[in-house]
């Protein structure tokens, strides 16, 4: 921050701008060069808070910081007011600003900040962000997220500089299997192991790959950290690569992140221009070149086979291991491939010591863990805790309860690799081994939060869907009796199921974990099978046409209590006519017309409406 000025930062990754930051930040330059107020607006990384973006932080030249939430562009004016002082502006500007306007309001009248100030002392924000511990999102939300200088200047590529200049590579992988890290990927691969094994593999070329193909739906960690902290990722990559010889480096990131794809690249020009990447890094002979490749969004290119495969031109489908890539992986040689969110955990290893690592988590599971948030919790958003955290912990306390004061019903971990914990098991510590004890795993990280609203056998459905429109095909159990099982989940949700259909399910999940070439194969059923294990009851209410949550349309039946008014809103609003009845007299819903659209429950001014 430049000496007697103000700085205003605002988030502006795809999250924040999905919810309007985007505007806000033409809105906060826009005032700010027409007060000529001594300050700065920049972009900031995330800080992790989603429910409440757009997020603006403003730095006074004293240090003292003021963060407002949920910031629309009309309470920008009033926001400015109260931080900064009008320099020399326009004769328009000074007109306006003594009549206490707005100035980008349509209308030109005074607009009153609409935001919530989150005073760091709150409950609510102290909530979310004490419990976490920042290693892969250090410094969170305080850098320009391309900024090579703003990155170095908190201590970016120190790192680097430390392996290339007083460590061997030998060195940089026993300290990184010192600090115990594991991938982050998925199954928790032990990543100095991974790196040993690429290091000492003989050969002059051997390549790195960072694997940024987040395809889980309700997780976008990977996507956010690529958008927020390029830098980061990069020095961990360029550390990985020193430590195992290899000269080439590939970021493999879906299409579908533009964002992200850029912030990368600019990322990637900054450091070439410094000397952290390319030629000679740094004077030190090491040579790296870094490299984007853009994914066509395929589920299964994020397992690291069918990930070398789509690189190298050919259709994204794995392949029988051994041999694993470390030994022959791109174009035949040795690679290592590691997740977004594992090289991101590198840097501060190599600043602070494995020691300091191990501080945090467990002892089989050392470090943080980042994860998105998502679902029906009050305070969504991208969090690092470390592990061990329980879920109950993470979802009452960081995510403040259940949305609406709902109940908490279950967790849905891991994406569609993973599995639906029931709320009953809540206090299980989010590590590798005790999910795996109770059939889920940790997955790239996705935490869907479900509510007593949500169908576990509907929830079962759409992650097994969505596997098994991923499937690339290749093994006839993961193509065929995915489907098969959908299929019965199909008939389930809509009242056809027939007795014999669980055990079938069943049977089908187990042929497919155990037959299945790749991870993402053998671990399809999951969802289905922890939804059997846990909620089980709802299986067999869906076999005698009952949905307990009143999720699955075809199982809901409507009826109208006695405590009907015959106030005929009801009739009113129901697009099929199924509400009959006279005025003042209760009325009743023809269940053959009616197309269960939940109209009437919302319109009934006395509760009088029942489904189930």
């Amino acid at each position: 921050m430049s000496a007697g000025r103000t700085e205003i930062r605002i988030g502006l990754g795809s999250c924040c701008q999905a919810s309007g930051s985007a505007e806000v930040y033409g809105a906060l330059a826009a005032e700010v060069k027409a007060m000529a107020a001594d300050a700065d607006v920049r972009p900031g990384g995330c800080v992790g808070m989603c429910h409440r973006v757009p997020l603006i932080e403003i730095t006074a030249p004293d240090g003292t910081r003021t963060v407002y939430g949920n910031v629309t562009p009309q309470a920008v004016g009033a926001i400015l007011r109260r931080h900064l002082k009008p320099g020399r502006p326009t004769a328009a500007a000074r007109s306006a600003l003594r009549r206490g306007w707005h100035l980008l309001t349509r209308d030109g009248a005074w607009a009153e900040a609409q935001a919530f100030r989150v005073d760091p002392q709150a409950e609510a924000p102290r909530a979310f962000l004490a419990p976490q511990v920042h290693i892969v999102t250090e410094n969170y939300g305080r850098m320009d997220p391309t900024s090579f200088d703003e990155y170095r200047a908190g201590g970016g590529y120190d790192a680097l500089l430390k392996a290339l200049t007083t460590m061997t590579g030998e060195q940089v992988v026993a300290e990184i299997d010192a600090a115990g890290l594991r991938g982050r990927g998925g199954a928790g691969f032990p990543t100095g192991r991974k790196w040993d094994l690429v290091r000492r593999q003989d050969g002059p070329v051997k390549y790195l790959v960072c694997n940024g193909d987040e395809g889980d739906p309700g997780a976008f960690m990977d996507r956010m950290l690529m958008e927020a902290y390029p830098h980061r990722i990069l020095e961990g990559l360029a550390i990985a690569a020193f430590a195992v010889g290899a000269h080439e480096a590939m970021l493999y990131i879906r299409q579908e992140y533009p964002l992200a794809v850029r912030h990368v690249a600019e990322a990637i020009a900054a450091a070439e221009r410094a000397g952290m990447l390319g030629a000679d890094i740094a004077g030190s002979g090491f040579d790296l070149t870094v490299r984007i490749r853009q994914g066509a969004g395929a589920f299964v290119c994020g397992e690291e086979t069918a990930l070398i495969a789509s690189l190298e031109g050919r259709r994204g489908m794995p392949r029988l291991r051994p041999p694993y890539p470390a030994l022959s992986g791109l174009w035949g040689r040795p690679t290592l491939v590691s997740n977004v969110e594992t090289y991101a955990a590198v840097p501060w290893i190599l600043r602070h010591g494995a020691g300091a690592y191990r501080r945090h988590g467990t002892a089989a599971s050392p470090g943080t863990k980042v994860f998105a948030l998502a679902g029906k919790v009050a305070r969504g958003g991208l969090i690092e805790v470390p592990m061990g955290m329980t879920l109950r912990d993470i979802v009452m306390g960081i995510g403040g309860g259940i949305k609406g004061g709902r109940a908490f019903k279950a967790v849905q971990i891991g994406g569609p690799s993973g599995g639906c914990i029931p709320e009953a098991l809540a206090d299980t510590p989010v590590d590798y081994e005790s999910l795996i004890g109770i059939g889920a795993m940790m997955g790239s990280g996705g935490l869907v939060v479900l509510d007593d609203t949500d169908c576990m056998v509907d929830i079962a459905r759409y992650f097994l869907q969505f596997t098994q429109n991923e499937s690339c095909g290749k093994c006839t159990f993961c193509r065929i009796g995915t489907k098969r099982m959908l299929e019965i989940l199909d008939r389930l949700c809509a009242g056809t199921g027939t007795p014999g259909d669980l055990e079938t399910l069943e049977d089908l999940a187990g042929r497919i974990r155990t037959t299945s070439l790749c991870g993402l194969g053998q671990t399809a059923p999951n969802p289905v099978l922890t939804t059997l294990k846990y909620f089980r009851d709802e299986y067999e209410a869906h076999l005698d046409g009952r949905c307990p949550a009143g999720k699955c349309a075809a199982l809901v039946r409507y009826t109208v209590t006695d405590e009907c008014i015959g106030c005929t809103r009801c009739a009113a609003v129901c697009p099929a006519g199924a509400v009959v009845g006279d005025p003042y007299h209760k009325h009743a819903i023809d269940p053959d017309r009616c197309t269960r659209c939940h109209s009437c429950v919302g319109v009934c001014p006395v509760d009088a409406i029942r489904w189930g």
